[in-house]
Protein backbone atom coordinates (compact mmCIF):
# COMPACT_ATOMS: atom_id res chain seq x y z
CA UNK A 1 0.00 0.00 0.00
CA UNK A 2 1.34 3.37 -1.01
CA UNK A 3 1.36 6.20 1.49
CA UNK A 4 2.41 9.83 1.40
CA UNK A 5 3.80 11.48 4.53
CA UNK A 6 2.75 15.00 5.41
CA UNK A 7 4.47 16.98 8.17
CA UNK A 8 3.73 20.45 9.50
CA UNK A 9 5.56 22.93 11.68
CA UNK A 10 4.30 26.33 12.67
CA UNK A 11 7.24 28.62 12.00
CA UNK A 12 10.10 28.94 9.56
CA UNK A 13 12.54 28.72 12.48
CA UNK A 14 11.17 25.28 13.36
CA UNK A 15 11.33 24.28 9.73
CA UNK A 16 14.97 25.31 9.39
CA UNK A 17 16.04 23.66 12.64
CA UNK A 18 13.99 20.49 12.25
CA UNK A 19 12.43 21.12 15.65
CA UNK A 20 9.21 19.11 15.85
CA UNK A 21 9.79 17.31 12.56
CA UNK A 22 11.88 14.47 13.91
CA UNK A 23 9.14 13.27 16.23
CA UNK A 24 6.58 13.40 13.43
CA UNK A 25 8.84 11.51 11.07
CA UNK A 26 9.51 8.83 13.68
CA UNK A 27 5.81 8.35 14.38
CA UNK A 28 4.86 8.10 10.70
CA UNK A 29 7.75 5.80 9.75
CA UNK A 30 7.04 3.47 12.67
CA UNK A 31 3.35 3.30 11.80
CA UNK A 32 4.10 2.66 8.12
CA UNK A 33 6.52 -0.18 8.92
CA UNK A 34 4.08 -1.88 11.28
CA UNK A 35 1.09 -1.60 8.97
CA UNK A 36 2.62 -2.45 5.61
CA UNK A 37 2.62 1.01 4.06
CA UNK A 38 5.23 1.89 1.45
CA UNK A 39 6.11 5.56 1.97
CA UNK A 40 6.51 7.41 -1.31
CA UNK A 41 9.43 9.84 -1.39
CA UNK A 42 9.78 12.66 -0.86
CA UNK A 43 7.55 13.57 2.08
CA UNK A 44 5.70 16.88 2.08
CA UNK A 45 6.61 19.34 4.81
CA UNK A 46 4.57 22.46 5.46
CA UNK A 47 6.31 25.35 7.18
CA UNK A 48 3.19 27.17 8.21
CA UNK A 49 3.27 30.93 8.64
CA UNK A 50 0.62 33.56 9.24
CA UNK A 51 0.23 34.08 5.49
CA UNK A 52 -0.36 30.49 4.35
CA UNK A 53 -2.50 28.98 7.12
CA UNK A 54 -5.54 28.82 4.85
CA UNK A 55 -3.84 27.69 1.65
CA UNK A 56 -1.28 25.10 2.85
CA UNK A 57 0.35 24.51 -0.57
CA UNK A 58 2.33 21.48 0.61
CA UNK A 59 -0.83 19.78 1.81
CA UNK A 60 -2.48 20.39 -1.54
CA UNK A 61 0.57 18.92 -3.26
CA UNK A 62 0.46 15.90 -0.94
CA UNK A 63 -3.23 15.35 -1.71
CA UNK A 64 -2.57 15.55 -5.44
CA UNK A 65 0.21 12.99 -5.07
CA UNK A 66 -2.12 10.68 -3.16
CA UNK A 67 -4.71 10.89 -5.95
CA UNK A 68 -2.10 10.09 -8.59
CA UNK A 69 -0.90 6.98 -6.74
CA UNK A 70 -4.13 6.02 -4.99
CA UNK A 71 -2.12 6.46 -1.79
CA UNK A 72 -3.08 7.14 1.80
CA UNK A 73 -2.04 10.38 3.43
CA UNK A 74 -0.25 9.79 6.74
CA UNK A 75 0.07 12.49 9.34
CA UNK A 76 1.61 12.21 12.81
CA UNK A 77 -1.17 13.88 14.80
CA UNK A 78 -4.59 15.23 14.04
CA UNK A 79 -3.77 18.59 15.61
CA UNK A 80 -0.80 18.85 13.24
CA UNK A 81 -3.28 18.96 10.38
CA UNK A 82 -5.76 21.56 11.55
CA UNK A 83 -7.81 22.90 14.43
CA UNK A 84 -10.56 23.93 12.01
CA UNK A 85 -13.54 21.64 11.52
CA UNK A 86 -14.28 23.08 8.07
CA UNK A 87 -10.77 22.29 6.91
CA UNK A 88 -11.09 18.70 8.11
CA UNK A 89 -14.45 18.45 6.34
CA UNK A 90 -12.85 19.67 3.12
CA UNK A 91 -10.10 17.10 3.47
CA UNK A 92 -12.61 14.29 3.91
CA UNK A 93 -14.59 15.51 0.91
CA UNK A 94 -11.43 15.47 -1.23
CA UNK A 95 -11.76 11.71 -1.49
CA UNK A 96 -8.20 11.06 -0.30
CA UNK A 97 -7.80 8.45 2.42
CA UNK A 98 -5.88 9.77 5.39
CA UNK A 99 -4.77 8.40 8.72
CA UNK A 100 -3.67 10.25 11.81
CA UNK A 101 -1.14 7.74 13.15
CA UNK A 102 -1.73 8.74 16.78
CA UNK A 103 -5.34 7.52 16.43
CA UNK A 104 -5.45 5.14 13.42
CA UNK A 105 -8.50 3.25 14.69
CA UNK A 106 -10.93 6.18 14.41
CA UNK A 107 -13.21 6.65 11.43
CA UNK A 108 -14.03 9.83 9.52
CA UNK A 109 -16.97 10.67 11.77
CA UNK A 110 -14.82 10.44 14.89
CA UNK A 111 -12.12 12.57 13.31
CA UNK A 112 -14.74 15.14 12.40
CA UNK A 113 -15.94 15.24 16.02
CA UNK A 114 -12.41 15.46 17.38
CA UNK A 115 -11.65 18.31 15.00
CA UNK A 116 -14.75 20.13 16.19
CA UNK A 117 -13.65 19.68 19.80
CA UNK A 118 -10.15 20.95 18.96
CA UNK A 119 -11.62 23.99 17.21
CA UNK A 120 -13.84 24.76 20.19
CA UNK A 121 -10.92 24.40 22.60
CA UNK A 122 -8.89 26.84 20.48
CA UNK A 123 -11.76 29.33 20.68
CA UNK A 124 -12.04 28.87 24.46
CA UNK A 125 -8.31 29.43 24.89
CA UNK A 126 -8.61 32.63 22.87
CA UNK A 127 -11.57 33.78 24.96
CA UNK A 128 -9.80 33.00 28.24
CA UNK A 129 -6.70 34.85 27.10
CA UNK A 130 -8.77 37.89 26.10
CA UNK A 131 -10.65 37.83 29.41
CA UNK A 132 -7.40 37.65 31.37
CA UNK A 133 -5.94 40.59 29.44
CA UNK A 134 -9.13 42.62 29.92
CA UNK A 135 -9.07 41.91 33.65
CA UNK A 136 -5.43 42.94 33.86
CA UNK A 137 -6.12 46.19 32.02
CA UNK A 138 -9.10 46.86 34.32
CA UNK A 139 -6.99 46.28 37.42
CA UNK A 140 -4.29 48.59 36.11
CA UNK A 141 -6.93 51.20 35.36
CA UNK A 142 -8.36 50.94 38.87
CA UNK A 143 -4.89 51.25 40.33
CA UNK A 144 -4.26 54.41 38.32
CA UNK A 145 -7.61 55.92 39.31
CA UNK A 146 -7.04 55.20 42.99
CA UNK A 147 -3.70 56.98 42.80
CA UNK A 148 -5.31 60.09 41.39
CA UNK A 149 -7.35 60.91 44.51
CA UNK A 150 -6.11 63.46 47.05
CA UNK A 151 -5.34 60.96 49.81
CA UNK A 152 -3.22 58.80 47.52
CA UNK A 153 -1.30 61.78 46.17
CA UNK A 154 -0.67 63.01 49.69
CA UNK A 155 0.58 59.61 50.84
CA UNK A 156 2.81 59.37 47.81
CA UNK A 157 4.30 62.80 48.40
CA UNK A 158 4.92 62.02 52.05
CA UNK A 159 6.65 58.77 51.15
CA UNK A 160 8.86 60.45 48.56
CA UNK A 161 9.79 63.19 51.02
CA UNK A 162 10.66 60.71 53.76
CA UNK A 163 12.73 58.64 51.34
CA UNK A 164 14.68 61.72 50.36
CA UNK A 165 15.25 62.67 53.99
CA UNK A 166 16.46 59.18 54.84
CA UNK A 167 18.77 59.10 51.84
CA UNK A 168 20.48 62.36 52.84
CA UNK A 169 20.79 61.73 56.56
CA UNK A 170 24.58 61.26 56.25
CA UNK A 171 25.00 64.84 54.92
CA UNK A 172 22.16 66.52 56.78
CA UNK A 173 24.06 67.18 60.01
CA UNK A 174 27.00 68.72 58.16
CA UNK A 175 24.74 70.81 55.92
CA UNK A 176 22.77 72.17 58.90
CA UNK A 177 25.93 72.95 60.86
CA UNK A 178 27.42 74.88 57.94
CA UNK A 179 24.16 76.69 57.25
CA UNK A 180 23.80 77.72 60.89
CA UNK A 181 27.37 79.06 60.67
CA UNK A 182 26.31 81.36 57.85
CA UNK A 183 27.57 79.47 54.79
CA UNK A 184 25.62 79.85 51.56
CA UNK A 185 23.96 76.90 49.85
CA UNK A 186 26.59 77.04 47.15
CA UNK A 187 29.44 76.96 49.69
CA UNK A 188 27.82 74.03 51.51
CA UNK A 189 27.54 72.15 48.22
CA UNK A 190 31.22 72.74 47.49
CA UNK A 191 32.26 71.42 50.89
CA UNK A 192 30.05 68.33 50.58
CA UNK A 193 31.58 67.58 47.19
CA UNK A 194 35.11 68.11 48.52
CA UNK A 195 34.40 65.57 51.26
CA UNK A 196 33.32 62.93 48.76
CA UNK A 197 29.56 63.11 49.22
CA UNK A 198 27.29 62.58 46.21
CA UNK A 199 23.58 62.91 45.53
CA UNK A 200 21.27 59.88 45.21
CA UNK A 201 21.92 60.00 41.48
CA UNK A 202 25.70 59.90 42.06
CA UNK A 203 26.19 63.51 40.97
CA UNK A 204 27.84 66.53 42.60
CA UNK A 205 25.77 68.62 44.99
CA UNK A 206 24.41 71.93 43.75
CA UNK A 207 23.17 74.87 45.80
CA UNK A 208 19.54 74.05 45.02
CA UNK A 209 20.04 70.43 46.07
CA UNK A 210 21.34 71.53 49.46
CA UNK A 211 18.41 73.94 49.88
CA UNK A 212 15.90 71.17 49.15
CA UNK A 213 17.56 68.83 51.64
CA UNK A 214 17.39 71.39 54.40
CA UNK A 215 13.86 72.46 53.51
CA UNK A 216 12.62 68.86 53.64
CA UNK A 217 14.27 68.26 57.02
CA UNK A 218 12.65 71.35 58.53
CA UNK A 219 9.18 70.76 57.02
Amino acid sequence: MNAVAYYRVSTKKQGDSGLGLEAQETAVNTFADKNGYDLVAPPFTEVETGTNKKTRPQLQAALNRCRELDATLLIAKLDRLARNVHFISGLMESGVKFVAVDMPQVDNLTIHILAAVAEQEAKLISQRTKAALDAKRENVGEWRVSNLDDDARERGAETMQQNAIDAYKPVLFTAKLLRDGGDSYARIAEQLNENGYRTRQGKDFKAMTVKRILDRASA
